[in-house]
């Protein structure tokens, strides 16, 4: 008998579309990348580390997802295209086995004062609908649930020009939920006017105190060739009339220079200018000139809801939307499971059997949405949050929430340090997340610096060896295992643990805070030692910012740090955002004999060419756009004619190109000596900056290169008590060290620092711990421990006590 196989025993011949199991690159050149190429596995979990700075988004974000996305948006037609962010080709020689990639960063989630956690994650959408279905009494669709739509109503004549033209009488209405009082703002503001102007000078002397209006600039020309009042006449010495116009004039038409313009009093102009734009979005100058002159306070109509009261009128077992989206979304999701029931819903829609039918989706995607939350670790958050007081962790956090549960697979998902602003007692839930898309049959791929993270990696590579023009090589890619015995940077100190402090600093005082009550902070009194480090610990959403930032931070001398981002244009550069470019152009103007707007690409000194970009931006319509060095400066950015004058042997650009370190040493002595300039650069070096140059793009840099920026320019600020909140975010193993050096030494120059942190190393460092919790949101907000570090981990009476523990081997 023979004993071939069959036909449907034999294994199948391999099909070639088998053979697509990896992402391979090849020549990656993307900022500081040295022609890089490797291969990644796909539908594993890979890990990318490296020191910050050392190329690690210019790999994955800047070349792998970015070419993903642009490919995707060429499958679409070249009408859609226009509508889309055109996306340059990164600089790489090739890129095979590339899926669709879904880009989950941790850039902030838009500062917009209309933008709530609801509305960000449509969860809102999905409530309006539901109480336009079921809310009693019936009041509308689901616009009139929406603090963004505004109810209008319109009646007039409409000529219809269809077969006998005859003109007909309509109405239109528009039922909206917004608050009229507030215009769904939430809340009311009034204006101080002594601070925008001095009542004792005039328009010519500069009277008006806001920023951006300068004597002899357009914004004051528009008030002094108005007509209305004489530019040379004290303020204080207008008639009511002219105050009048002054402050509080309607928009009219006015002939300025014999232009029509539209004139406006400065009242209505501030409100438009600073008032309509988000506290959180403004440049720091312009934040604490709104601080000063404006006072923000709960609209007294809505109560801070936002909604009309009809919106509010509206309800479901006595709950109304407003009530639904102050709930803790732990809260709100048992409350719509409760609906969930046909029982339940049937009650709430009086009795109307039918109901359930035509709501049973909406709830269950609802459900779905509001359960995501919660398993993600933000189920202390409320739907009426906005979503610009939303830290960069818990932003990136949101944004995952639409990809869980998702039935898509061969997808690469990439995520930025998805563990920021994570207790070590939650890294692990974020953990199993990854893993779950990765069972899915997706590739991961993680820009990560935790330990913790790196560990469940299948795979990991290590850039490198350095930061900037040190870095961008492949060090190392393989297992864990093998990064460990590998012998680069990022496996010396994988298993790096910070040991207890043998002795703790003794406070030279205490920081009173009686009766806090911010956000979730329950009624908290506590004393916050001064001239000592102390942390400020808990898990996510425990009320550690609540309390720090809404307690201590306006207080005289103090100086915090947030998390914030940094805002600027590709004109932006670290010599430009700490204010060294100032000194920088006074010293080449003195040792030249010339102004110091020549040294300045944004000014007189630009190449007219390039107006002082570096390079030339060719806009293909829908294709993507060409950049290309100028011809005329050599991407240089200056006249050559600017470009003669020099400052200890270099011109302005070879000094922007410099390293810190570089300029650190240039300006520190000999003929280029400039004390101001040397103290900024002091300390970029002191925060491990050292590595950028001077005029790098601040759209180039890291979010942890961001937020050391920002820690080096507010240590100039004279103030006796520093908050900063997370400052190892995006910072290497290796770097946490040199934090806490710098840390040691401002609290030994008399400082007293306050860290808002989850970092074990910080912890164990810290001469003092208050830790909150239990728990978050409403389960948060008590203070369940104070004392010293080796206290907390004798005592494991919290979770940040077991977690710190087991971190240094208790």
């Amino acid at each position: 008998m023979s004993m071939t196989p069959g036909p449907e025993t034999r294994s199948p011949a391999p099909r070639a579309a088998d053979s697509h199991e990896l992402i391979r690159v090849q020549g990656a050149r993307e900022n500081n990348l040295k022609d890089v190429s490797l291969e990644i596995p796909k539908r594993r979990l890979t890990v990318f580390t490296g020191v910050s700075g050392s190329g690690k988004s210019s790999l994955v974000f800047g070349t792998i997802a970015a070419e993903s996305q642009r490919m995707i948006n060429e499958t679409y037609s070249a009408f859609l295209q226009g509508f889309m962010p055109t996306l340059a080709r990164p600089d790489v020689d090739v890129l095979e086995g590339l899926t669709t990639a879904i880009i989950v960063d941790q850039e902030r989630m838009g500062a917009n004062a209309r933008s709530t956690v609801g509305t960000a994650t449509d969860a809102n959408a999905l409530l309006r609908i539901l109480f336009s279905r079921l809310g009693q009494p019936h009041i509308g669709s689901p616009n009139a649930f929406s603090f963004n739509v505004a109810s209008i109503r319109a009646s007039g004549a409409i000529t219809v020009e269809r077969g006998d033209r005859k003109t007909v009488k309509a109405t239109y209405t528009r039922t909206g939920g917004m608050c009229q009082r507030c215009e769904g703002m939430g809340s009311v503001t009034d204006i101080d006017l002594a601070q925008l102007y001095d009542e004792n000078k005039s328009l010519a002397e500069g009277a008006i105190t806001v920023p951006g209006y300068k004597a002899d600039g357009w914004s004051v020309r528009f008030f002094t060739e108005s007509g209305f009042f004489d530019p040379d006449k004290p303020i204080r010495d207008y008639t009511e009339t002219e105050l009048h116009n002054f402050l509080h004039r309607e928009p009219g038409k006015v002939k300025i220079n014999g232009v029509n313009m539209t004139y406006e009093g400065l009242v209505p102009r501030v409100q438009k200018s600073f008032l309509s734009k988000d506290r959180e979005a403004m440049q720091p100058h312009i934040r604490a000139f709104v601080d000063r002159a404006v006072t923000f306070t709960t609209c007294p109509e809505c109560d801070g809801t936002r909604l009309s009261e009809a919106a509010r009128s509206s309800k479901i077992n006595g709950i109304s939307i407003a009530d639904a989206c102050a709930m803790q979304i732990s809260d709100l999701a048992e409350w719509v499971r409760g609906l969930d029931e046909p029982g339940g819903t049937t009650r709430a829609y009086g009795g109307v059997s039918h109901a359930w039918g035509t709501v049973a989706p909406l709830l269950a995607t609802l459900l779905h949405t509001l359960d995501s939350f919660v398993e993600i670790g933000l189920g202390y958050l409320s739907l009426d949050r906005p979503s610009g007081t939303l830290s960069g962790g818990e932003a990136q956090r949101t944004k995952m929430i639409r990809h869980l549960g998702s039935s898509l697979t061969d997808v690469t998902y990439v995520f930025d340090e998805p563990t920021i602003g994570l207790h070590p007692h939650d890294i692990q839930r974020m953990n199993d997340l990854l893993l779950r898309l990765r069972d899915k049959g997706n590739t991961v791929l993680v820009v990560e610096h935790k330990p913790e993270s790196i560990a469940i990696a299948d795979h990991v590579v290590d850039l490198g060896p350095g930061a900037g023009t040190a870095g961008g090589s492949v060090c190392f890619e393989g297992t864990v295992e093998g990064l460990r015995a590998g012998g680069t940077l990022t496996g010396r100190h994988l298993d790096d643990r910070a040991a207890l402090k043998e002795t703790v600093r003794k406070p030279t005082g205490a920081l009173e805070i009686r009766g806090a009550t911010s956000h979730n902070v329950r009624d908290v009194d506590v004393d916050i030692p001064l001239g000592v480090l102390v942390a400020v610990t808990g898990v996510a959403g425990s009320g550690k910012s609540s309390l720090i930032h809404g307690s201590v931070a306006g207080r005289d001398g103090v100086v915090a740090i947030d998390q914030g981002a940094i805002r600027g244009s590709r004109r932006s550069n670290p010599a430009t955002y700490t204010g060294l470019l100032d000194p920088i152009r006074k010293a080449f103007a003195k040792a030249n004999g010339v102004k110091p707007a020549l040294f300045s690409a944004n000014s007189e000194g630009a190449c007219p060419n390039c107006n002082g970009a570096g390079v030339i931006y060719t806009d293909l319509g829908m294709m993507a756009g060409v950049t290309t060095t100028c011809e005329e400066c050599e991407g240089k950015r200056f006249q050559a004619s600017v470009l003669e004058y020099h400052l200890g042997g270099r011109d302005i650009s070879e000094v922007l190109a410099m390293s810190v370190t570089e300029a650190e040493q240039f300006f520190g002595s000999g003929e280029a000596r400039t004390p101001a300039a040397h103290a900024i650069l002091d300390r970029l070096a002191d925060v491990g900056l050292g590595y950028l140059s001077l005029g790098q793009p601040l759209t180039t840099l890291s979010g942890g290169e961001r937020q050391r920026l920002k820690l080096a320019t507010h240590m100039a600020e004279k103030g006796g008590v520093y908050i900063l909140d997370e400052p190892t975010t995006g910072l290497h193993l290796a770097d946490v060290e040199q934090l806490l050096g710098l840390l040691d030494r401002l609290v030994d120059s008399g400082k007293s620092v306050i860290v808002i942190e989850h970092h074990q190393a910080v912890m164990a460092h810290a001469d003092w711990i208050i830790d909150l919790g239990p728990g978050a949101g409403h389960d948060g907000g008590r203070i369940v421990f104070e004392g010293t570090p080796a206290d907390l981990v004798a005592g494991r009476s919290t979770l940040t006590g077991e977690h710190l523990a087991a971190y240094v081997g208790a």
